[in-house]
């Protein structure tokens, strides 16, 4: 094994206790995550999880390199990090994910200011709408609308918000408002997918507290800015973040539905790996976008 990915991966499927629950908690598919563990045994020629029952049985092999691999991983990561913080001058390459809607918009326009700021350091932005892992996918800071499990990831919460149900004037004139959210079995919403899941359900406030309520159409998308142009274009009803959509609302391009039945609250996370000593250039860039992302939604 000379993958660090590798072996904190299997420190993951330990944890998690089970392979299915491992690949949910780093957002990987069930496949992936059997396939990456097979190739750590060949490369090893040791069982290292016993797959031949039902129950996940961690071999007397897997147990030895988990307490080493934990211990490995955890130095490898503060080494470096120590490495990088000796010096006081904020240098170097930081590799941000962001969603893509807020991370166009936004996100992006920060990371300029950032620039200016801290010339010796690299930016590196990417969008995606997945979760992200930030080992995993190489990162030195992930953006991300979902606050971390794992206990070895380090979480800011940016902003602090709720979803609108919401369609543009022309959906509503051609095919009416929802008065409820039963309603909305009856119209055409458009749905978010990320990877194989499509979400086919939104939360709302009904009589008897939040619930969950089932919804089709005709458009699904794993991009959330495709969709908010879907939702703009009059081709269906969307749920959105009201950080992405507040000013839609306000000059009239959107208008909010079903009001009274309150979307579940979203909240917006910086998130890095969990170590003693973070680098300059990460805590500067956090601090930047907690200062500023707040006055600018």
């Amino acid at each position: 094994m000379y993958d660090l990915g590798d072996l904190r991966l299997f420190t993951r499927i330990v944890a998690a206790g089970s392979l299915s629950e491992a690949a949910r908690r780093q957002n990987m598919s069930l496949t992936a995550v059997s396939r990456r563990l097979s190739l750590m045994e060949d490369r090893l020629r040791v069982r290292l999880i016993d797959r031949a029952s039902r129950k996940f049985v961690v071999t007397e092999e897997g147990r030895f390199l988990y307490q080493r691999a934990c211990v490995i991983v955890s130095d490898l990561e503060t080494t470096l990090a120590e490495l990088d913080s000796v010096s006081k001058t904020t240098r170097g390459r930081l590799r941000v994910s962001a969603p893509h809607q807020i991370g166009r918009r936004l996100v992006a326009p920060l990371c300029r200011e950032y620039s200016a700021a801290y010339r010796d350091v690299t930016v590196d932005l990417s969008f995606t709408d997945a979760r992200p892992d930030v080992l995993e996918g190489d990162l030195d800071v992930a953006i991300v609308t979902k606050r971390p499990t794992d206990g070895s990831v380090i979480h800011r919460r940016l902003l602090h918000s709720r979803r609108v149900v919401c369609a543009s004037p022309a959906y509503v004139e051609a095919h009416g408002a929802p008065q409820s959210p039963e309603d909305l079995v009856a119209h055409d919403c458009i749905r978010m997918r990320r990877g194989d899941k499509i979400y086919d359900s939104w939360t709302l406030l009904g009589p008897e507290g939040p619930r969950e309520y089932q919804i089709g159409g005709s458009l699904v998308a794993d991009s959330s800015d495709t969709i908010h142009q879907w939702i703009l274009a009059g081709s269906g009803i969307g749920v959105k973040a009201l950080w992405d959509v507040r000013e839609d609302l306000e000059t009239g391009r959107l208008v909010e539905l079903l009001p009274s039945h309150a979307c579940d609250e979203i909240c917006l996370y910086a998130t890095h790996m969990s170590r003693r000593h973070v680098p300059p250039r990460i805590r500067a860039f956090i601090d930047l976008l907690a200062e500023r992302l707040p006055s600018l939604c």
